[in-house]
């Protein structure tokens, strides 16, 4: 089973890496594309840092960053640190596809590609590999929330039994 986590998080690396190979390819001269008028929209970034540009020109510090958490996101999936749910463990074949998808950007480029703007609100650019990475984040911490809540809500029970 571990090895279709794996598979996944690979597949949507190369989708994350396809849309970013076709945004160099044709929106690198500046041409915006408008997919939903006023709500979603294509446009090219290099972004040398993380999110909302932070930490920005500090590509090598962020390509180890993103090769470790990689290596610990993999070692995770396959030892089950986090448990052996499969929810658990989507959520961290999510993760790990983003990692690398953004890691290979920075590896390949010095910066990461993004293209995906919203357009009804001020906020930033962003590809598939964040899309990735803040669905398995959330999923991945409401995962961890309800399982100390269901720990917490055992222990009263045992607590009350005594």
């Amino acid at each position: 089973m571990t090895a279709l986590y794996y598979l996944a998080a690979l597949l949507l690396a190369a989708a994350d890496q396809v849309t970013k190979a076709l945004t160099r390819a044709h929106l690198a001269g500046g041409t915006d594309v408008t997919l939903i008028p006023g709500v979603l929209g294509l446009t090219y970034v290099e972004n040398t840092g993380m999110a909302f540009s932070s930490l920005s020109g500090m590509t090598p510090l962020l390509t180890a960053v993103s090769l470790a958490a990689s290596i610990l996101i993999a070692v995770a999936i396959w030892r089950q640190w986090l448990g052996r749910s499969p929810f658990c463990q989507w959520m961290l074949a999510l993760l790990l596809a983003g990692a690398v998808g953004n890691l290979i950007d920075r590896a390949l480029f010095g910066y990461v590609t993004d293209m995906i703007e919203v357009l009804f609100v001020r906020f930033a650019v962003f590809n598939v590999a964040d899309c990735c990475v803040v669905a398995g984040a959330f999923g991945l911490m409401g995962y961890l929330l309800r399982e100390i809540w269901v720990e917490e809500r055992a222990a009263k029970r045992e607590q009350d039994r005594s």
